[in-house]
């Protein structure tokens, strides 16, 4: 099976995907700068990969952040994590 038909992804973005996509990035830029360190191109460049799997693959309830069924989501990169919480109106 290819990765392809393993994790379809959409063809086309409307206008809040771009918007959002665009909103993580724009926040990894910025936890680059407000550490003063780091390189903003892997967050900036992951953000769709990011944002596609919040809103098409996890589950999870914003308002209800310990739910024991949700899933959980690590990755080594921090700033991104953070983004993504937000872009997934995580307080």
């Amino acid at each position: 099976m290819s990765v392809a038909t393993a994790f379809p992804v959409p063809q086309s973005l409307d206008a809040m995907d771009l918007t959002s996509i665009n909103t993580i990035r724009t926040l990894a830029m910025d936890a680059v700068q407000a550490a003063n360190s780091g390189h903003p191109g892997t967050p900036m460049a992951m953000a769709p990969a990011a944002y596609c799997l919040w809103q098409k693959f996890l589950r999870f309830d914003p308002q209800d952040p310990v739910w024991p069924n949700r899933d959980r989501f690590v990755l080594s990169m921090g700033a991104r994590v953070h983004a993504a919480l937000f872009s997934a109106s995580f307080d």
